[in-house]
């Protein structure tokens, strides 16, 4: 953790360095690509000693399939390497190392590089592989024409911005803010005219940079005081569960529940900031005329703790992982794709029992959810009142599931997590399985699902 945060910190004085000195106008591509990179690999040895060279190891297999597999095969073979190299790597920590050494806790970027490998992968499938129509408006937008040179690639996967703590973005967005494309780009994609500006303005990082430190800060007071104070684990002790209330029980799961977040708000927004602080994350100007730096960002802290259903909530929390999912995996499974994008998801966090059970119930839960809500929101839109009443049950519901939902993937084993389903009744289960049941919905298929890209990408098109 000690190495983790300096690493970070160091790489966040070094992005405001990249930025001023060695921005596009100072130096070229090559430059900046071979900076990052050997940046990028310096941390990941000084945090990881010689347990780094599974990530360099990883970086180049997928290389000599990048170059040698054949173009319709490319993405099937880059995942299937990456996946079970990963899976392979989280075994061997968890049953040779037993998480006793903590210098063999590599997993994290493993995990940052292994999408990273994939969604190019993807990405270069759809550019060379396919025809524009077979693509949705946001593949054509993300497709890669050209395999990368190997600067480029170890630039894209290696780079120190996002090494040690992400987040994952897509190759051509990286790309064009290497060669200094990347806010222009942004701006042009939003029609910089229209927004007041009679020439393209220049956007500056600082005060975004700015903003997310202070968020940092507060996670980390917040963790420093609150995630020690309030363990997980004490929702499954015998006294508690045997003095404690049902309703009682569950208001206490809210609040530890709570208490685990800080550290992820503290490491995902630090990581989002050094990015920034390097000039990159623009993601254009709002409807008020703000510039934006959100594109790599990987929660919204509001939308999560005022999410009114289970969907807002995932959409909001480990965003950038949630895009690498849905581009690698949803939008491409041919069936069943929630369930799979769920199986994909707990795959790739690791092999403990309680990253199954979170995401199995998390199947369960997002498809009730989905069948209460497009069989019961409508009638309660006809008055402010009713939305209004709507909105606080649905909160209260929601954060209540995610709690439930969340709370194996804390605890890991599978005793654990049974004794708290038990404490609980399993009751989200029991609810969301009479609700689906009760109201069934019919799953939308692959074909509905392409017409209604094809539909999008026609009307971008038309415009």
């Amino acid at each position: 953790q000690i190495n983790f945060v300096a690493c970070q910190l160091f790489a966040l004085l070094a992005a405001f360095w990249f930025r001023i000195y060695l921005s596009p106008s100072h130096a070229s591509s090559a430059v900046r690509h071979a900076f990052a990179t050997l940046f990028g690999i310096y941390f990941a040895v000084f945090c990881f000693g010689w347990y780094s060279i599974h990530l360099f190891v990883l970086v180049m297999m997928n290389y000599g399939i990048m170059n040698l597999a054949s173009i319709p095969n490319i993405h099937r073979y880059s995942f299937v390497v990456a996946m079970g190299y990963l899976t392979l790597c989280h075994i061997s920590r968890i049953y040779i190392f037993h998480y006793g050494i903590l210098t063999t806790d590599f997993s994290g970027p493993l995990m940052i590089i292994t999408q990273k490998i994939t969604t190019l992968a993807c990405q270069l499938h759809d550019g060379i592989g396919r025809q524009a129509e077979e693509l949705t408006a946001e593949q054509n937008r993300l497709a890669v024409k050209s395999r990368p040179s190997l600067l480029e690639y170890l630039s894209y996967l290696l780079n120190f911005m996002s090494i040690i703590a992400g987040p994952c973005s897509n190759y051509k967005d990286y790309i064009a803010f290497i060669e200094g494309r990347h806010v222009h780009m942004k701006l042009l994609e939003v029609n910089w005219k229209q927004k007041g500006y009679d020439r393209l303005p220049d956007p500056s990082p600082t005060g975004a940079v700015m903003y997310k430190l202070c968020i940092t800060l507060v996670s980390l007071i917040l963790f420093l005081t609150l995630t020690k104070n309030f363990p997980m684990a004490y929702i499954i002790d015998n006294e508690f569960l045997d003095k404690t209330p049902f309703l009682s029980r569950l208001g206490y799961l809210y609040v530890v529940t709570q208490a685990a977040k800080p550290k992820y708000y503290f490491a995902w927004t630090l990581a989002d900031a050094v990015n920034n602080a390097a000039g990159y994350g623009f993601s254009g100007v709002d409807e008020k005329g703000t510039f934006r730096w959100d594109l790599l960002s990987n929660l919204n802290i509001w939308n999560i703790e005022t999410a009114t259903s289970f969907k807002m909530y995932i959409e909001n929390w480990n965003i950038q992982t949630a895009a690498w999912l849905k581009r690698v995996c949803y939008d491409r499974a041919p069936w069943y794709p929630t369930a799979l994008t769920f199986i994909l998801s707990a795959l790739w966090h690791g092999i403990y029992p309680g990253y199954y059970f979170t995401f199995l119930t998390g199947i369960l839960i997002t498809l009730a959810a989905r069948a209460i809500r497009n069989n019961c929101r409508h009638y309660f839109l006809s008055s402010v009142p009713l939305k209004i009443a709507y909105d606080v049950v649905t909160w209260v519901v929601t954060q209540l599931a995610v709690c439930y939902t969340v709370a194996p993937f804390v605890m890991l084993a599978v005793e654990p997590t049974i004794k708290f389903y038990k404490s609980v009744y399993f009751h989200m289960h029991i609810l969301s399985i009479l609700v689906l049941l009760l109201l069934p919905v019919r799953p939308q298929t692959h074909s509905v699902r392409r017409a209604q890209n094809q539909a999008m990408l026609n009307s971008i098109k038309n415009k």
